[in-house]
């Protein structure tokens, strides 16, 4: 490409809980700017990741799983996803080929809203399916892509894996291709758009949802309440709130003698010292609010919800 083709443009990642989005959005980049677990749902907000190359800018927005979960915060997760996708220059959906192959009736109830939403769309739409090294004989796999083919014909369908970015360098330069001529829209060093004490936020509740796996319930919440700087020291104190819909709740994210906070707490530190290249002092706290998923209000204190 000449200079003058260097292209720029927004690239909505869809798909349905655990496809693999914030995965494929950090290996991209090269550096972790979404949390990843094995939790459905543990993107709540569009996350914003920034390839910056010599010939393009693909700025991508990562969105939470498209689901059919009823409740006020589920609701408002849907809307970010669609809205994402409406501003898009480039649809990328991302599938778990894993999950279909072996559970072949999943996929067009998984897929329909996603069918639905870009049926009649021209602007270029690639399928991404992910998880393709978990397969040895990749014969396995091309009953799916011929079934995919079938529900998005005007589709691109390309393998993956965005765990071992086998695929990912060619993935890439197809998005690259599929992108307006522009010039880039944020400096090269950049990585996303997410304020630091976002992201911080989002360490905490990753390493709740790692700490405590399945036990963890759903409705947790993590708010910083206090940030400080002081100047001429190399030193950031953070205290940060972890909110549960139970009392209940409460008892599992301290546990036994403060032991599971006391880690989860150490290693959420470590992580945010990384992402900061500064000390960390980081306090947390959890308070019981019941019902937070349905307060609109509360939702929107949290980014959730649009003011």
């Amino acid at each position: 490409m000449t200079k003058t083709e260097h292209r720029c443009g927004w690239v909505a990642l869809l798909g349905p809980p655990n496809a693999g989005k914030s995965t494929l959005l950090n290996s991209a980049l090269g550096h972790k700017v979404a949390i990843v677990t094995p939790r459905a749902q543990t993107t709540r907000n569009q996350i914003v990741g920034i390839l910056s190359e010599p010939d393009a800018q693909v700025i991508f927005m990562d969105t939470p799983g498209i689901h059919q979960q009823r409740g006020r915060m589920n609701k408002i997760l849907l809307q970010t996803a669609w809205q994402s996708m409406h501003s898009a220059d480039v649809i990328l959906v991302m599938l778990d080929a894993d999950l279909y192959i072996k559970k072949p009736d999943f996929l067009e109830n998984d897929v329909k809203p996603l069918m639905d939403a870009v049926a009649a769309e021209e602007r270029p739409v690639i399928v991404a399916v992910n998880k393709v090294d978990l397969f040895r004989d990749k014969s396995k796999m091309l009953p799916l892509f011929i079934e995919l083919q079938k529900l998005w014909p005007k589709a691109e369908v390309f393998p993956v894996s965005a765990l071992t970015r086998d695929g990912l360098p060619e993935l890439v330069k197809l998005l690259k291709s599929k992108l307006p001529v522009a010039p880039a829209m944020y400096p090269e060093d950049q990585l996303s758009t997410l304020p630091v004490r976002f992201m911080a936020a989002e360490i905490v509740r990753e390493k709740l949802f790692l700490a405590l796996r399945q036990e963890l319930p759903y409705s947790v919440a993590v708010e910083i309440e206090k940030w400080d700087e002081e100047e001429g020291r190399d030193l950031v104190t953070i205290h940060a709130v972890i909110y549960v819909g139970r009392p209940s709740h409460k008892s599992m994210v301290i546990g036994k003698a403060g032991a599971t906070i006391k880690d989860l707490g150490t290693k959420a530190r470590v992580d945010i010292q990384t992402l900061l290249e500064k000390k960390v002092h980081l306090e947390l706290w959890v308070k019981v609010r019941e019902g937070w998923t349905e307060d609109v209000g509360f939702l929107r204190s949290l980014g959730l919800a649009d003011e």
